[in-house]
């Protein structure tokens, strides 16, 4: 029987974001048990204090410690967070419900939206974990690149949970001083701004790779901004919430920045690469892509105009040509700008 000291921070995820909280809380003076379903990833971080497959080029410090027993990470911490990617998380909430006990805080890092359920994570979580801890759960999100973060350049975030003492106790967990986090009541809308950003960043990246300017970017961004906040105010966000660190900031760092695994897609969708040759070419989930199909799902159960996902779905999974795409969304019906930050759900975007 596993002993409960709770002494640690158990992260569920050794991929390159759960690598990078475990290096952000060690240097925090935290305990981390860092849980790898590869036993290999877990040598190389025991022993050469590396993980180059996920995040190259950084040390992890001594307090963390990676495992492959998910039972001794759940039984030695008071604080789990999982930071798997979202096509996996039930599958891994699963193995991880018979260790969950009523004094754990769930804290999840994962931006997605599951596609066989268009379910946000925090209902995934809600399914699959016991109902004693559905009121301790949270997330975490904003635009925070694992590369960046892990080697300690200043950056902001925000978790969010219905629970405003979980929300501070997260806030206080990982609060140091090159990253800030603030809190947040609107978990719908955190989820979907960390989620459907990915959609915007893949647009984002396949006009770079189709040789498009900087005022063909500012358009994809600022009209998909508009097209996240009506679906996320259609599922009962606040709209404010996308002015935010997890809906206006993470999509200006993910379709940006060559870090961003979703805009290194695009770039190569738009440089004539297929979509398989894509996915396969990376160790790294590119959580556009199934999250796409999701929100194009849930655009229609909603009845919200998301022009730019339903294209970018044509793209992805019917072989529709890109650069008719952009076409197709210049020469839509004429709009009006001012309704679309906010307003009705089913206006023109």
């Amino acid at each position: 029987m596993v002993r409960e000291s709770r002494e640690h921070v158990g992260i569920i995820g050794a991929g390159g974001w759960g690598s990078a909280l475990s290096i952000l809380l060690a240097r925090n003076m935290k305990r981390v048990l860092l849980w790898s379903r590869e036993r290999e990833v877990v040598e190389e971080i025991n022993t050469r204090r590396t993980n180059e497959t996920f995040l190259p080029g950084v040390t992890f410090p001594p307090g963390v410690t990676s495992t492959i027993d998910l039972e001794y990470v759940a039984g030695s911490s008071t604080f789990l967070i999982l930071a798997v990617p979202s096509q996996f998380l039930r599958s891994v909430a699963a193995r991880l419900a018979p260790y969950v006990r009523p004094h754990h805080v769930i804290l999840h890092a994962s931006k997605g939206l599951e596609q066989s359920t268009t379910l946000r994570m925090s209902e995934v979580l809600a399914q699959e974990l016991p109902h004693e801890v559905h009121g301790r759960i949270a997330v975490l999100s904003g635009p925070s690149h694992a590369e960046e973060v892990a080697r300690d350049i200043p950056t902001a975030v925000v978790t969010a949970s219905r629970s405003p003492e979980i929300a501070r106790m997260a806030q206080e967990l990982l609060m140091g001083p090159t990253f800030r986090v603030y809190t947040c009541h609107d978990v719908v809308g955190v989820e979907l701004g960390g989620a459907l950003k990915n959609i915007i960043a893949l647009a984002a990246g396949l006009s770079d790779g189709l040789g498009f300017g900087d005022n063909t970017k500012a358009a994809l961004m600022t009209r998909g901004l508009a097209e996240i906040t009506r679906l996320g105010v259609r599922m009962g966000a606040s709209p404010m919430t996308f002015a935010g660190l997890s809906g206006l900031g993470d999509l200006i760092v993910t379709c940006t920045s060559m870090h961003s695994r979703n805009r290194r897609a695009g770039i190569e969708l738009g440089r004539g690469k297929p979509l398989s040759e894509v996915l396969s070419s990376s160790p790294m989930v590119i959580e556009g892509v199934p999250t796409t199909r999701a929100a194009c799902r849930l655009a229609d159960r909603y009845g919200v105009t998301m022009p730019i996902a339903k294209k970018l779905e044509a793209v992805l999974f019917e072989g529709y040509d890109p650069r008719q795409a952009v076409s197709d969304l210049m020469l839509r019906d004429p709009a009006h700008e001012p309704e679309f930050a906010v307003g009705e759900a089913t206006s023109q975007g």
